[in-house]
């Protein structure tokens, strides 16, 4: 396995290592690049697409420390970009778009208005679509077939996905209540909640107020997940830490919007080292294509920069 952040002793590396992540808009754009020509050089200003994957389950590594560390496995499955989206709102301000769609689809079961729309972009008809607010430098070529190599370990993410339905759940099981004495005093009440509301004033119960109904099956975002390993010949994520979803779910992947605001606070401040996480010195921009990925290793790992567990304090 091929370590390029370990990798300090040889020169060779060091420049490819300062190379890794930029992007040459000649190899990533195909022969019907739109009009959008992005500068090719991620800012902290910038917000890059995000990418649609699907949840493949969760395993373990062990990081060169010797640590295990629960990781969920994310797969790209031919996501490609199939639009480029600029709307002016009310207030004359333009709303700068990526459209990115993945999991390719049977024709026969596509509408037409939608075999259209995937003709005029020349890719393959796609069973998910979806947008990605970004930055006006950050468009990409339609039809560009995005990578792995698009987030970079060592840096954070956010994942977006529908949570596993869990039915009707009480509040022990749904907010995490105590419940009532589990001994002497309190019959066939142990799972209740308890008071939920005040006397005659006010008469009601508050809004908002945390009870039993349905739990999970509803859209939720899992924030700052750190990027472990890149695998780009499988097209592989792997996060550190659980994501919303059922295996085989599809789900969206985009930088971690409070880091990225981190990091542009540094930036204001002259902390330039600060802007991104530690190890990480630049962003594939606009994307991380599948050209881009035939210059580099197949798999990119991050180190621990945190103090082995096993070595004793002083």
């Amino acid at each position: 396995m091929l370590r390029l952040w370990t990798a300090k002793h040889n020169s060779t590396h060091n420049q490819l290592l300062k190379c890794i992540h930029s992007t040459s808009l000649v190899n990533a754009s195909p022969e019907n690049s739109d009009v959008f020509k992005p500068s090719g050089k991620w800012t902290p200003e910038s917000i890059r697409t995000g990418l649609i994957a699907r949840k493949r389950g969760m395993t373990a590594l062990w990081n060169d420390q010797g640590v295990r560390e629960p990781v969920t496995v994310l797969q790209l499955d031919n996501c490609q970009v199939t639009a480029n989206i600029v709307t002016t709102r009310q207030d004359k301000s333009e709303y700068h778009a990526v459209q990115v769609a993945a999991t390719d689809k049977p024709i026969k079961t596509t509408t037409r208005q939608m075999l259209g729309h995937f003709r005029k972009a020349k890719v393959s008809p796609k069973r998910v679509v979806k947008e990605f607010a970004i930055t006006p430098d950050a468009h990409v070529p339609v039809g560009t077939t995005l990578s792995a190599i698009h987030f970079v370990p060592g840096q954070y993410v956010d994942v977006i996905a529908k949570s596993i339905g869990k039915g009707f759940q009480g509040g022990m099981k749904r907010w995490g209540f105590k419940g009532l004495r589990a001994s002497h005093g309190v019959s066939i009440s142990h799972r209740k909640i308890g008071s939920t509301g005040a006397h005659q004033d006010p008469g009601r119960i508050w809004p908002g107020k945390k009870m039993p109904a349905r739990m999970g099956g509803q859209r939720i975002t899992t924030q700052n997940l750190p990027v472990l390993r890149v695998d780009s010949a499988l097209n592989l994520i792997y996060l550190c830490g659980a994501v919303p979803g059922v295996d085989d779910a599809q789900v969206m992947i985009r930088d971690a919007k409070k880091h990225l605001a981190v990091g542009r606070h540094n930036q204001a401040k002259g902390l330039y080292e600060k802007v991104l996480p530690k190890g990480v010195d630049d962003l594939p921009f606009p994307a991380g294509t599948s050209e881009m990925a035939k210059n580099l290793p197949t798999i990119i790992e991050a180190p621990a920069y945190k103090r082995s567990p096993f070595v004793p304090q002083e």
